[in-house]
């Protein structure tokens, strides 16, 4: 007896215990948490989907990438590059198709983590973002408002440019050097490691500041712009773009041309100056820019304000925006692209949005 009696208590509490861990479950299910594997998974599939959003949209336009930034380090006194269409000739001419794509490899290499850290830190930082206004405002229904969407987008460019910036100071070189070039860097590695040994660790962030203030705007109005659009044309439906709460991909890749116009005009000065920074020190160059433009002497600059009285002195205003038509060609559907392949890789992995809504 006593033994039916230890083994019916044993089967009522392992039926009690299965009954309250399948209510546990139930919770779980009901709030929307994930067990741990698969909020693992759903991280990485978040992380793949931005990686292969950035390497998509920068290989499409890596032409107009590497002219951009031949423009913008040009010497004024020796130009080779006089516009978009007679600088893509001229690299073609010059160099061929490898000309075309010289660098991208390395700027994938750096676009990829930068952008799949990019996307995923902007869900985490507009979930977060959004909990602390609801609990401020003690209204648990409260959305992101556009400003808040610009605070999440500034967190999340400033981690990824971060994580990946002494990848962005190589292939900003790599990108420059052509076949003439004295001196010549074999590829990612090799460059990281000259770098390193003939101008330190601090070099490889040479440029860094420029560049955090540049991404503030620049990422953060993209993303801003981007989804305060997309919510905008989901609610009001102008023109029948709406269909059951969901946009056409065209549509998507408007909204991500505009957001891309704004962010690039406004933080286009910091680029300049951040890809000038980035080329003090490396003194084989073959077309940086000398201290007044005729010298022999390598450039050298004490700090991003220095960097900014150089340049519009020795070649007044116009000399920050540099480079920005070919940019600007490039921008509008390189982010247009590289949002709406995110969505799409994203929708194909299965992975919803975790942006609290």
């Amino acid at each position: 007896m006593a033994s039916d009696d230890a083994l019916s208590k044993t089967t009522g509490e392992s039926a009690v215990s299965t009954i309250v861990n399948l209510a546990e479950e139930a919770k779980f299910a009901s709030e929307g948490v994930k067990a741990p594997s698969d909020a693992l998974l759903s991280i990485c599939k978040s992380l793949i989907a931005g990686g292969v959003a950035g390497g998509v949209s920068r290989s499409a336009v890596a032409p107009l990438e590497r002219l951009k930034i031949l423009l913008q380090v040009q010497n004024p006194h020796s130009i080779k590059y006089n516009g978009t269409i007679q600088g893509l000739k001229y690299i073609w001419r010059t160099e061929g198709i490898r000309g075309m794509f010289k660098g991208n490899g390395t700027n994938c290499a750096r676009i990829v983590p930068n952008s799949a850290v990019k996307f995923f830190s902007y869900e985490q930082a507009s979930n977060g973002i959004l909990w602390l206004y609801r609990r401020q405002s003690g209204n648990e229904e409260a959305h992101l408002t556009p400003l808040l969407r610009l605070g999440a987008g500034a967190c999340a460019g400033i981690i990824a440019m971060s994580a990946t910036y002494p990848m962005d100071m190589v292939r900003g070189r790599l990108t420059v050097q052509t076949e003439n070039s004295p001196r010549q860097y074999r590829g990612i590695f090799h460059a990281l490691s000259t770098v390193f040994r003939e101008e330190g660790p601090r070099a490889l962030y040479r440029g860094w500041l420029p560049s955090v203030i540049g991404v503030i705007p620049y990422v953060g109005l993209n993303f801003a712009v981007y989804e305060s659009l997309k919510d905008w044309l989901i609610k009001t439906k102008p023109f029948g773009l709406a269909e059951n709460s969901e946009l056409s991909v065209t549509t998507r890749l408007a909204c991500g041309a505009a957001a891309g116009t704004v962010g690039q005009t406004v933080a286009y000065p910091l680029d300049v100056i951040r890809r000038r920074m980035q080329m003090v020190g490396w003194k084989d160059a073959s077309s940086v820019l000398t201290a007044d433009g005729k010298s022999k002497a390598p450039l050298e600059y004490t700090g991003m304000v220095d960097a900014f009285r150089k340049t519009v002195r020795h070649e007044g205003f116009g000399a920050l925006y540099k480079g920005l038509v070919p940019n600007s060609v490039k921008v509008v559907p390189s982010i247009a692209i590289a949002f709406v392949t995110y969505e799409v890789v994203k929708d194909v992995l299965g992975v919803e949005m975790r942006i609290s809504d």
